[in-house]
């Protein structure tokens, strides 16, 4: 395995890699079977990679949930090296029916699909970082937060994370348990973060953010070499467009952990070279000031 750059998930002493994945396209892509997914999830442990993000509604239909847990877990198992440090991110409080996301915070479900998801990571080991996907209104934040904070006593839980929160509700979670992370979306496209003060608040209190989205999607990903002083720059530093989007993020703030996603080895390797880019203040101000940001709509449709 590759030795990948590693930082503390939140004030833990939980080390994680610089950068992370996100597998949800491994999981519901018609054209991506189990051994292809295998296959990418191997070559992400073999390149350092040890902070793998999941949720229990990365699956076809509600009636495949917690597959993606599942396939995660049987790639682990069957890779030919010692997999142990790798921390495996997962999310729950949504529903997917008909493919469609369904905000469900209701605390019997939460409790419920707590266990389901142990079970699918192997049932050995706590879950290294339980998230909860996006704050349901119907349910209060303190019942729901309240049975993640029993499968913490109960030994099913290390770490809990939240997804998709503002500073208030972040703040409200951590007065009912003890938050490491939050998982935001981030990028040159969507600066939200800079505005609405997440980003200053897990830097102050000492709180991974991980940036989900870093690359503004598929499609604008795909752009972002048709902007010349940004080819010219990539030139300048023998780097991908991509892997100066990602080296952009990790220079707002050493709290935050690109969260890219990906169908084939080769784009996580390249992506995950940006972790030894490094670029200066006039670099960060030129990829800001070339890349206009487009609030993205549907946000929530790739969290």
């Amino acid at each position: 395995m590759t030795e990948l750059r590693q930082v503390s998930l939140g004030s833990s002493n939980t080390p994680i890699s610089a950068i992370g994945f996100g597998a949800m396209h491994l999981a519901y892509p018609s054209d991506c079977t189990n051994a292809v997914a295998e296959q990418v999830l191997h070559g992400v442990v073999d390149l350092g990679v040890t902070l793998i993000d999941t949720a229990d509604r990365y699956c076809r239909d509600e009636a495949d949930a917690h597959s993606s847990e599942r396939q995660i877990a049987s790639a682990l198992r069957s890779h030919s090296e010692d997999t142990s440090s790798v921390c495996v991110a997962t999310k729950g409080g949504m529903l997917f029916p008909d493919g469609m996301w369904v905000r469900y915070g209701k605390p019997e479900h939460i409790r419920a699909t707590i266990r389901e998801s142990y079970v699918a990571l192997g049932g050995q080991q706590p879950i290294a970082l339980w998230q909860y996907h996006q704050l349901d209104l119907n349910y209060p934040l303190e019942e729901t937060l309240g049975v993640v904070r029993e499968a913490v006593d109960e030994g099913l839980i290390r770490h809990v994370g939240v997804s998709n929160f503002s500073v208030e509700q972040l703040v409200r979670a951590r007065q009912i348990v003890d938050v490491v992370s939050v998982q935001n979306e981030y990028s040159l496209w969507w600066r939200g973060p800079e505005r609405d003060g997440i980003l200053e608040y897990c830097d102050r209190e000492g709180l991974s953010f991980v940036a989900w989205r870093p690359l503004g999607g598929k499609h604008r990903a795909s752009r972002i070499a048709q902007h010349e002083s940004v080819s010219r720059l990539a030139a300048e530093k023998h780097a991908s467009p991509c892997q100066l989007a990602l080296a952009w993020l990790m220079a707002q703030s050493p709290r935050i952990v690109p969260l890219p996603g990906a169908t084939n080895v080769a784009h996580v390797a390249d992506a995950v070279k940006s972790v030894a880019l490094t670029l200066d203040d006039r670099e960060t101000r030129l990829l800001a000031d070339a890349i206009a940001e487009e609030p993205p709509s549907l946000r929530l449709a790739t969290s």
